[in-house]
């Protein structure tokens, strides 16, 4: 029989392997956050925007700040493998976790196949012989064996695979800053002059702006697996609150550092700059390895952002099983204390991803970020109200004595209100964009869905649908 945690929800941790320590925990949320949106969705935001884009990864990364520090709050009291949406169930009732924990399961089986696509289509430049398909299952397969051998092995290979991710940003960002002063051979200060240039800062203007934020919004998206992770730490409480202080300001600073390059050294209606941010600054280095190097390092940041959705996707499902919201199979634990069957459900859709490539590969890594939709969107807002809701019982329950949290979010509760209204503000925009609409749509419609199959499912057991 599952113990229970304080709360009377089903411990979803007790049985998992306990090995991950604070530095895979926070290479892990580095990793996770830094993948396609930045290397190859930036461009794009450029293209948009203008200069002016910083101002949109300003304003999307303060917001997920927010939500980051209100999320680290409940699981520094309350780790569980299912983060989020056992803190929904916990405050606002059965239905939010059960929508919270399918919708992203599905966000990131979506998610995961666009990675590996990505990552799929860059191989098979490099070896023309070699079909897309082949590339996909060849890291598949790999990763499924990672994930499968045990959580410290997980741990390792993410933080390495990270680690990389985050000295190629490093090393863009200082070559990035000579580039702009002058310094390397061959090259002059370039001033304000791109920065300013063609049409000023806001070539399109606050609309410009706005249409940047619908590109980048979501971008941030994935550091919220460190809180799916914490609750297989060796000190889990420590663990997410060390990892979390510093994970979001450190994304923030890569993500506004190497666009303020990419702006600052580059016109910013460029072609290059829109096809390939990062290879096109580096080539005006002089430096002949750099761009490939840099090509090399997207591929390992898709791979390593693949690997870690593999991971939150089997433990999201693996919990969601243990409260009784998905097949028993699911809560099957290997002797190395890794959920095997959800691992390999995971796996399986990795798969599909493969067989997806060798039908579509040109069209599918459209298709499948389209498909997300605003998802993040959804549990971004319910992350917010379970913090408002929960709360109160966190402070109640530190007051007699129990557990409180080792992280405090701020402004409680007026900030949850500006951040729920900037949420709503942004949903709002997206509305006014004709692709956004439509994906926006499709979210609302698969929320629908999901929660009828939790109405049809809490009635065959016999519990009221909440």
């Amino acid at each position: 029989m599952s113990s229970q945690t304080a709360s009377g929800i089903p411990d979803d941790t007790a049985d998992l392997g306990h090995a991950l320590r604070t530095r895979h925990l926070t290479m892990m949320g580095l990793g996770s956050a830094i993948g396609a949106g930045l290397f190859l969705g930036s461009g794009v935001g450029i293209a948009t925007a203008g200069p002016a884009i910083l101002v949109s990864y300003a304003v999307a990364g303060l917001l997920v700040i927010f939500v980051m520090r209100m999320l680290a709050e409940m699981a520094s009291a309350r780790p569980a493998s299912g983060s989020f949406s056992v803190y929904a169930e916990e405050a606002i009732g059965p239905w939010a976790g059960f929508l919270l924990g399918w919708l992203y399961w599905f966000m990131l089986v979506m998610v995961l196949g666009a990675e590996i696509t990505g990552a799929a289509q860059i191989v098979g430049g490099w070896l023309p012989g070699v079909p897309q398909w082949v590339a996909a299952l060849v890291f598949v397969s790999v990763f499924a064996v990672v994930n499968l051998w045990g959580v410290r092995q997980f741990g390792e290979f993410e933080f390495w695979f990270a680690f990389i991710k985050v000295a190629a940003i490093v090393a863009f960002l200082v070559l990035g800053v000579l580039l702009a002063l002058g310094l390397l051979p061959g090259t002059d200060p370039v001033g304000a002059s791109h920065l300013l240039g063609e049409g000023g800062f806001a070539p399109n203007g606050l609309s410009g702006i706005a249409a940047g934020l619908l590109v980048v919004a979501f971008a941030f998206g994935g550091i919220e697996i460190v809180t799916i992770a914490s609750a297989e730490a060796e000190d889990p409480e420590l663990a997410v609150a060390r990892s979390t202080r510093s994970i979001v300001w450190r994304i923030l600073v890569f993500y506004l550092g190497s666009i303020a390059i990419m702006v600052t050294v580059m016109p910013w209606n460029s072609p290059s700059l829109e096809a390939g941010p990062f290879a096109a600054v580096l080539e005006l280095t002089g430096l002949p390895v750099a761009a490939t190097l840099m090509e090399a390092v997207v591929v390992i940041a898709l791979l390593s952002a693949f690997n870690a959705q593999v991971y939150g996707t089997s433990r999201m499902a693996y919990s969601l099983a243990r409260r009784g919201d998905g097949p028993a199979a699911l809560t099957r634990i290997s002797s190395r204390g890794v959920p095997s069957v959800s691992v390999l459900v995971s796996i399986f859709f990795g798969f599909v991803a493969v067989l997806l490539n060798w039908l579509l590969p040109d069209a599918l890594l459209g298709i499948l970020l389209n498909a997300v939709g605003a998802a993040l969107l959804v549990v971004w807002l319910l992350i917010v109200v379970a913090q408002l809701r929960l709360r109160p019982r966190l402070d109640a329950e530190a007051a007699a004595g129990g557990q409180g949290p080792v992280v405090r979010s701020w402004g409680h509760p007026w900030l949850n209100w500006v951040v729920l209204v900037a949420l709503a503000g942004l949903a709002g925009l997206m509305l006014t964009d004709a692709d956004a609409r439509a994906q926006l749509f499709s979210t609302a419609g698969l929320v629908v869905v999901i929660l009828a199959i939790h109405v049809v499912t809490r009635k065959r057991h016999r519990l009221p649908a909440e």
